[in-house]
C-alpha cells in the first residue's frame, strides 16, 4: 500500500526532492484554482506547477516524492474543485502542450493542452472526417483521453489510437487505446498520469462537408446549453435506456437553486453559479437532485463531473 504525506508535510516533501532549479517551469505555492476552472469556484492548490517541457515536466515527476498526490488540469470544463482546495501538486499543461499537427492523410497528433476545437480544425483543414465530434467537447485532449469524452454520437475510444503519457515516477511511454479499457467516460488509465499527447485517426472527408458539421454542431451547443454562464458541462452520466436531463426534469428540478448554485433552466442536466456559489453549494445541489431523482424514479443518477480535493 503506498504512503501518503500529511497535508502539513506536503510543502517540506516538494521542496526535499525539486530544489527550485530543477523546475524549469513556473512552480507556484497555494495556487488560486477557481480561476481556472469553468464553475469559477473553490480552494487552491498546494502547488501549481506548469511544466516548459516534457523534459521538465518527466524529471520534475521524477524527483518528486512518490507520496505527494498528483493531479493533471485542463481547461476546468467538467470539475467540481472543492473549497478546501488541492492537496499536492495540481500541473497544469500549457502552451508547450498544445500544438497540433498532421501525421499522414487520415491521422492527427495533438498536444495534451490541446483545446477540442484546436484538434477538430486542424482536422478539417487536412480533410480528415470523423472528428468533428471533438468541436463539442469543452476541455483539452489530455482530459478527454483520460475520461474517454465525447459528444454527438462519438467518442474518443472511436478514434484514438495511441497517447503518449508520463506515468507518475517521470517515466514516459506510448499506450495503445486498448490499454485504457475504455467504458463510458471512464478509463483505466493510472492515478497521476498526465497525458501528454494522442493521435487520432479519422477518414478521408471533404473540408468544407466537415466544417458545416462543425459548425452544426457548435449551434446545437449554443442552442441547447447554458454555454455563457459559469457552468461544468454535463452534470450526470446517462444511465442505461435513459437521459439524465430528463429525469432531473421529471423529478422537478428544472431552476431548483441551493446557495448560489442552480440547476439550469435551460438544459437540465447542466448546473451554474449564478455570481456567488460555493464549490459546497454546487456538490450539495447535485446531491439534491440526485436524491429528488431516486425518489423519483429509483434509479441512482452517476456524476459525470469531477469532484476533487478537500470539503
Amino acid at each position: 500500500m503506498a504512503t501518503t504525506v500529511p497535508d502539513g508535510a506536503i510543502d517540506e516533501a516538494i521542496v526535499a526532492r525539486v530544489p527550485e532549479d530543477v523546475a524549469r517551469g513556473s512552480l507556484t505555492k497555494c495556487a488560486p484554482l477557481a480561476k481556472l476552472v469553468w464553475f469559477k469556484s473553490g480552494g487552491p492548490a498546494d502547488w501549481l506547477f506548469e511544466p516548459e517541457d516534457l523534459d521538465d515536466l518527466r524529471l520534475f515527476l521524477a524527483r518528486l516524492n512518490p507520496a505527494v498526490p498528483v493531479m493533471a488540469l485542463g481547461l476546468g470544463s467538467n470539475l467540481i474543485v472543492r473549497d478546501g482546495g488541492i492537496p499536492g501538486v495540481v500541473i497544469r499543461l500549457g502552451k508547450p502542450f498544445s500544438g497540433c499537427e498532421v501525421e499522414d492523410d487520415c491521422t492527427i497528433k495533438a498536444g495534451g493542452g490541446t483545446p477540442g476545437i484546436l484538434a477538430a480544425s486542424t482536422a478539417r483543414d487536412a480533410g480528415i472526417a470523423g472528428l468533428e465530434f471533438m468541436r463539442g467537447i469543452p476541455g483539452t485532449v489530455g482530459g478527454f483521453v483520460r475520461m474517454n469524452g465525447g459528444a454527438y454520437g462519438r467518442e474518443v475510444s472511436d478514434v484514438l489510437v495511441d497517447c503518449t503519457v508520463v506515468m507518475r515516477n517521470g517515466d514516459s511511454m506510448v499506450l495503445p487505446a486498448s490499454a485504457l479499457r475504455y467504458s463510458y467516460r471512464h478509463s483505466e488509465l493510472p492515478p497521476g498520469a498526465v497525458v501528454v499527447s494522442a493521435r487520432f485517426k479519422g477518414e478521408p472527408g471533404d473540408p468544407e462537408a466537415i466544417g458545416a458539421e462543425m459548425d452544426r454542431i457548435a449551434d446545437a451547443r449554443e442552442q441547447s446549453q447554458p454555454l455563457r454562464t459559469k457552468t461544468g458541462g454535463s452534470t450526470f452520466k446517462n444511465p442505461d435506456g435513459a437521459s439524465a436531463w430528463k429525469l432531473v426534469d421529471e423529478a422537478g428540478c428544472r431552476g431548483l437553486e441551493l446557495g448560489g448554485a442552480q440547476v439550469s433552466e435551460k438544459h437540465t442536466n447542466f448546473m451554474i453559479n449564478t455570481g456567488d456559489a460555493t464549490s459546497a453549494d454546487i456538490e450539495g445541489l447535485g446531491e439534491e437532485v440526485r436524491r429528488r431523482v431516486r425518489d423519483q424514479s429509483g434509479i441512482d443518477l452517476e456524476w459525470e463531473i469531477q469532484r476533487v480535493g478537500r470539503p
